[in-house]
């Protein structure tokens, strides 16, 4: 018989609503209508120099065997020490840190490690789309709910906020994990102390775990402070910390960031650490050891940033677009429904696909971050590019 005749077996799929991202898909929509891509999260400038070098190094000090299970030492003993600078709390290095695969491995392993059939697991929409993929995968039930969006008297989004009650009807007996995300994407907002305080009063009498996704924690603005799940002793208590060098670095290809959490909730999440990806790249891992000795390498970000973010934002000043609030993250949302122009009306994803082929700036609708898409007439720009990148895409948005 011809093999290419011969049909693969069927079985279930385990995640049969996923498809590809709407990342990928309009990068790839970008890149064939060579559209200034302000759709997917990644910088299009260079990393320090210093970084690269210290990655050599490494490699020439033969640094390219299997590290640790648990990551490098020395990494390991730097993010501790950087915690405990920032956040005023103690993680032991040896029990109590593990670097991972990139933020999202970090997820998805903390999520393995706690969730099983019958478990519900509580997001916040619009919410990063790993978060229900990894929870069906554990076999758990993804119980999300909405933050609040802040209106006009015209209807249009002015900003987001905690959905306070419903998040505490969510929560029952069968709660086993809560995901939250500050900075947030992909709406910028962050979580005030309050804001912990007021979980940390909801999650006292439950068995409930905390997973905290704050890749974007060095990226927050206007003299606020990050506000990290470690900052709250009750809360670190029963927390997975999430974070990534990649964000922070400027190295989204790297792939390598790091899971902080008790010793008990590490011990559990080691134990499928071991089994996803076992170890991480070695040179790295030292490089990045030694990049972070220098705190000014974390500490300058917020002002690196948001001088792209008041550029960008003043350059949409003049146009139909409705800025929204950005305290936080590399993005920009912004409402469209008041352009003067007949897409307009589109619903996110059309606008978006509209606004790549014929502007020729990409963009990434608020729906897609939704199970169920949501039509607000948000969209989200990413302006951790260039500023001739930015002064580009100003241009086209402007004779909109």
């Amino acid at each position: 018989m011809d093999q290419a005749l011969t049909p693969s077996p069927s079985f279930p799929s385990r995640l049969p609503k996923v498809g590809t991202t709407v990342f990928t898909v309009m990068s790839a929509l970008a890149a064939k209508h060579q559209a200034i891509n302000l759709g997917q999260g990644f910088p299009d400038f260079p990393c320090n120099r210093e970084l690269i070098a210290a990655v050599n190094t490494a490699m020439l000090a033969d640094h390219n065997q299997y590290p640790p299970m648990v990551g490098v030492a020395e990494l390991r003993y730097g993010i501790s020490e950087k915690i405990a600078s920032l956040y005023r709390h103690h993680y032991n290095p040896e029990s109590e840190i593990t670097i991972t695969a990139g933020g999202t491995q970090g997820i998805m392993t903390a999520i393995l490690s706690c969730v099983g059939p019958g478990d519900e697991v509580i997001i916040i929409e619009p919410a990063y789309d790993s978060y229900r993929p990894s929870i069906e995968l554990a076999g758990g039930k993804t119980i999300a709910v909405s933050l609040t969006a802040n209106r006009d008297e015209q209807g249009h989004v002015q900003s987001y906020s905690i959905p306070w009650d419903a998040l505490s009807n969510a929560v029952n007996v069968k709660t086993r994990l809560i995901i939250i995300n500050t900075p947030h994407n992909p709406t910028g907002m962050v979580w005030q102390a309050a804001d912990l305080d007021r979980l940390a009063k909801l999650a006292n009498d439950t068995n409930a775990l905390i997973l905290s996704d704050e890749v974007y924690e060095h990226m927050i603005y206007d003299g606020r402070q990050h506000q990290s799940i470690s900052s709250h002793p009750g809360l670190a208590a029963r927390s997975f910390l999430i974070s990534s060098f990649g964000k922070t670095y400027h190295v989204t290809g790297w792939k390598v960031g790091y899971v902080a959490a008790p010793a008990a909730l590490t011990t559990e999440f080691r134990k499928v650490h071991q089994f996803n990806v076992f170890t991480v790249n070695t040179p790295m891992q030292y490089g990045l050891a030694n990049y972070l000795q220098e705190a000014a390498h974390y500490l300058e970000l917020p002002s690196f940033y948001q001088q792209k973010r008041d550029y960008f934002r003043a350059g949409l000043e003049g146009t139909k677009f409705k800025l929204l609030p950005t305290p936080g993250t590399y993005f920009q949302c912004v409402d469209y429904t008041n352009l003067n122009i007949p897409q307009a009306q589109l619903n996110e994803a059309d606008f978006c696909t509209w606004l790549t082929t014929e502007v020729g700036v990409a963009a990434i609708p608020i729906s897609a971050f939704y199970n169920e898409p949501v039509q607000s007439g948000v969209i989200r720009f990413c302006f951790a590019k260039k500023e001739q990148t930015l002064s580009n895409a100003l241009t086209r948005l402007q004779q909109i």
